[in-house]
């Protein structure tokens, strides 16, 4: 179920341009509110490893996650719609077969 790039017109590239930063500010505020409160609560240097080791997992998840190539859009929105950081209303203007696709792939 791969899209080429081509099949992205220039409108719809910008349309997910503008989702996918909006989903990923959201997530990484929610994170930075998140280490915030944790880093709270340290008081003792296992707390503060344990920080290191969920930052580090963190990282790891969302570099993977927020992936931005054309042929893989798709897939990315699906899990994002399916995690709550993007709803499909805001790719609203895509092609209505890659929004099917998405919401079907985000009830998956």
């Amino acid at each position: 179920m791969q899209l080429t790039s081509a099949e992205w017109t220039e409108t719809e590239e910008n349309i997910a341009k503008k989702a996918f930063d909006i989903a990923y500010k959201r997530e990484i505020d929610d994170l930075i509110d998140s280490v915030k409160h944790k880093a709270v609560s340290l008081s003792a240097i296992d707390d503060m490893w344990h920080l290191h080791d969920f930052l580090s997992a963190k990282r790891h998840e969302v570099d993977g996650k927020y992936d931005y190539r054309l042929p893989m859009l798709v897939f990315v929105f699906a899990g994002l719609v399916k995690d709550g950081w993007l709803s499909l209303s805001e790719l609203e203007g895509l092609n209505p077969d890659k929004i099917a696709k998405i919401s079907a792939l985000a009830r998956m």
